[in-house]
Parts: C-alpha cells; sequence; structure tokens
C-alpha cells in the first residue's frame, strides 16, 4: 500500500453525502496488475465480467426495465425498454445506441449494459447496447467494425435523426473512432454523441494522466492495467491511429456532442483535449466537469444528486438534439 499512498487529499465538503462516500474510497490495488497471458486475461476478465453483470441485473429490476438479447448484422446486443409508468413520457421512435466501457476487455455480455440502464431510465427512451468483440480473442479492428455494422444495420429502418450514439472511457473513444468509419463510408451519423470521459487516446499523452495519478481512485494510473488494455487492443498497431485515439482523426461534421469528466478523474486531460478538438472543428459541444469526481463516477455512484444531474444533462441534450 506504501505504494499507492502517494497523494492524500482531503474530501470536498461542497458535493452530496453520497458523492463524498465514494470520493472516501481507498485506491484500487487490482489496477496495477499487467496480465502475462491470455490465460491470466480471460481469468480476471471472467471474475469483474460476472460481477457487473450481477449489478446490471439489479439495474434492470430497479429501474424497471424491460430487456431483450438480440443480434443485428450478426452482432450480439441487448435492447433496453423503460416500463409502464416510466414509458408514459416516451418521445415517438427514438434509439439510442450505446457502446460500453471498459478499457476494450471488460464488461461483455450482460456486463455490457450498466450505463445503457442508467441512461435509459433517466430518459425515457430505448436504449439499444452493442457487446462488441473484445480482446484477447478479438482485437482491433473487432470492436470497431462491430458498432460500425451495428449502426449501418439500424440506419436502414431507423430515422437517424431520431438516434445517438454514447458511451463512457472506452465505449466513448469507440464512438468517436465509429463516427470517423462513418463518415468514411458516407453513412449517415448520429444526431448527438454523448462522450462520457472519453479515451480518445491510447498513448499516456495529457496533463491529468500525471497530476492526477494516484489521486483517481477508479482508473489510479495508466502504467499498470490501462497501458496492458491499450496494448492488447491495439493488437501492435501505432496507438496514434485515429481509428485507436480518434483525438488524432479529422472531426469537422461531427454531430453535436456532450462530455462528461470530474476533476479526478485520470482522463480529464482527454476528455478537455476531445472537447477543444471537437470546438476547433466547429462543432457544438458541451463540456461538463464535476467537482472531486474519479473515472466515470458520475456513473458508479448512482443514485448520488450529482449523478442525477449528469444523467439528467445527457437527457436534456438528446431532447434538444433528436427529432421528436
Amino acid at each position: 500500500m506504501d505504494q499507492l499512498a502517494i497523494k492524500t487529499l482531503p474530501v470536498p465538503s461542497t458535493v452530496s453525502s453520497e458523492l463524498q462516500q465514494a470520493i472516501a474510497a481507498p485506491l484500487r490495488t487490482d489496477i496495477l496488475v499487467r496480465p502475462k497471458s491470455v490465460q491470466e486475461w480471460r481469468k480476471i476478465v471472467q471474475e469483474a465480467d460476472g460481477q457487473a453483470a450481477q449489478v446490471a441485473q439489479l439495474l434492470w429490476k430497479q429501474l424497471g426495465l424491460a430487456v431483450t438479447p438480440s443480434s443485428i448484422a450478426g452482432v450480439q446486443c441487448f435492447r433496453l425498454v423503460p416500463q409502464p409508468p416510466l414509458a408514459l413520457g416516451l418521445e415517438g421512435d427514438r434509439l439510442l445506441v450505446h457502446l460500453h466501457g471498459g478499457a476494450y476487455v471488460f464488461n461483455g455480455g450482460e456486463a455490457a449494459t450498466c450505463e445503457a440502464a442508467l441512461v435509459a431510465h433517466c430518459s425515457k427512451t430505448s436504449v439499444l447496447s452493442v457487446d462488441y468483440r473484445m480482446p484477447p480473442d478479438h482485437p482491433f479492428p473487432a470492436a470497431l467494425d462491430d458498432a460500425v455494422a451495428v449502426w449501418q444495420a439500424l440506419v436502414k429502418d431507423h430515422d437517424p435523426a431520431k438516434m445517438a450514439l454514447f458511451g463512457t472511457s472506452a465505449g466513448a473513444g469507440l464512438a468517436m473512432a465509429a463516427v470517423l468509419k462513418l463518415k468514411e463510408t458516407g453513412t449517415s451519423l448520429p444526431a448527438a454523441l454523448y462522450l462520457g470521459t472519453p479515451w480518445v487516446d491510447l498513448t499516456k499523452t495529457g496533463d491529468t494522466f500525471f497530476t492526477n495519478d494516484r489521486v483517481d481512485n477508479i482508473l489510479v494510473t495508466y502504467d499498470g492495467l490501462i497501458e496492458a488494455a491499450a496494448m492488447l487492443y491495439a493488437g501492435g498497431r501505432d496507438l496514434n491511429d485515429p481509428l485507436l485515439s480518434p483525438v488524432y482523426g479529422d472531426l469537422h461534421g461531427f454531430p453535436p456532442t456532450i462530455l462528461i469528466s470530474g476533476t479526478r478523474d485520470l482522463f480529464l486531460s482527454l476528455t478537455v483535449r476531445a472537447h477543444r478538438k471537437l470546438r476547433q472543428a466547429g462543432v457544438p459541444a458541451e463540456l461538463h466537469v464535476f467537482e472531486g469526481v474519479s473515472h466515470a463516477q458520475f456513473l458508479t455512484s448512482f443514485p448520488s444528486p450529482e449523478s442525477l444531474e449528469a444523467l439528467e444533462e445527457v437527457a436534456s441534450y438528446f431532447d434538444r438534439h433528436l427529432t421528436r
């Protein structure tokens, strides 16, 4: 533990008591692991995904969601639909397409749906969560191929003006990469994007990789599992490739975008860089940064007031930018 006890910061008194508890949690130690074999990767993924699937199932029940597995373009997906009385406010045939986080390695199967459940609940809108292929069996570009294939299939019988694309962390990076690919192929783009603390640069580039190292109690540091996952996903490809690190891509023509991060987030700089790159490309983009929040803690602290506020910002953004 001495290795992790480098920086000690007071818990801010300016946030809710629920969020204070999350901020006060000790730094994770499992994030320092660097799996040395495919077998080691499979073991830690199986354990983590099993726990996350249990959380997802609880959320489905607590939030009153109907969840149905499906296959679109040969890709496994989950459709999450709010049920009455919540669904009484559903608007038309809007559809939100979700790409899950998890460092491109974790959250396969039912575990993919945790964020999707929260967004479906707060936006009162159906969500399709894409259970894309991941390493170690399926490195890049399998995840990107799956995301693009699902979107291209959906826009054949859905109005893209009524559709959004969203994700957090790796899911947000994948969403940006998917839009780059969709632009390249001339496919209709989403009407809006929501990017939660996006992993838009797989290299260790950005101020908060250093200032928030061992301050962020979720990711803790790049120098461990995160870097190992980046290398595993890339499969030997240059990490600066825009389809791996989309902040280096041409963002002109991107949909209106809302980005969310926190002051203790290891990826705060990545979120800021993505926001500035979008603005420089003339894209309408909003950046929301929450006090004291580590990586994606605006989701994992649900139902803290700050989590509800962040999700309501996303829901409101979709309301403003998706056709009714």
